[in-house]
C-alpha cells in the first residue's frame, strides 16, 4: 500500500505527527470501488466455539483468521483494508496484538486504526474484537 499502489489506496503521513507502529494516521482511496464493512470479529471458530481461552495471542490469531475469511468472501484481501478498529479488554496488552498482526498480515500493512479498551465484550471470555473497512477497486 504505497503511494503508487494499484489499488488506489494511499497512506498519508501528516507532517508533525509521529509515525504509528503498524498503522497510518490517514488513508485515502483514489479510485472508484466497492466499500466492504466487516463486523467485529472475535475468537470463535466456525462452530461458534471459543479459541484460546485466556490467551490473547491465540485469540488474536483466530480473530485475524476470521477477518481474512470475511475479506475473502467479499473478494477482498488485506491490501484492500483501509481501517481497523481494535477493542481490547486490556489495552496494555496491545504489543501482543501487534506482534500477532505482524506475523499474519503482509509487510507494509498499515491502515488507519483505532484502539479502544473496553470493560467487556459480549462474552466475558473474549479478550479482543476487531472490525474492518475495505475498499475493493471497481
Amino acid at each position: 500500500m504505497s503511494d503508487n499502489d494499484p489499488t488506489g489506496i494511499r497512506k498519508i503521513a501528516p507532517p508533525g505527527l509521529a509515525p504509528g507502529p503498524g498503522y497510518s494516521h490517514a488513508v485515502s482511496v483514489d479510485v472508484p470501488g466497492r466499500l466492504v464493512a466487516i463486523s467485529g470479529q472475535v475468537a470463535l471458530d466456525a462452530a461458534g466455539d471459543l479459541v484460546g481461552p485466556g490467551d490473547l495471542a491465540v485469540q488474536t490469531r483466530q480473530v485475524l483468521a476470521n477477518l481474512h475469511a470475511a475479506l475473502a468472501a467479499a473478494d477482498a484481501d488485506w491490501r484492500h483494508v483501509i481501517k481497523l478498529g481494535y477493542y481490547l479488554r486490556d489495552a496494555g496488552q496491545v504489543a501482543v496484538v501487534r506482534a500477532v498482526r505482524d506475523e499474519i498480515v503482509p509487510p507494509g500493512f498499515a491502515p488507519a486504526s483505532t484502539l479502544v479498551e473496553v470493560s467487556r465484550l459480549f462474552r466475558d471470555d473474549l479478550l479482543v474484537e476487531i472490525d474492518a473497512l475495505a475498499v475493493v477497486p471497481a
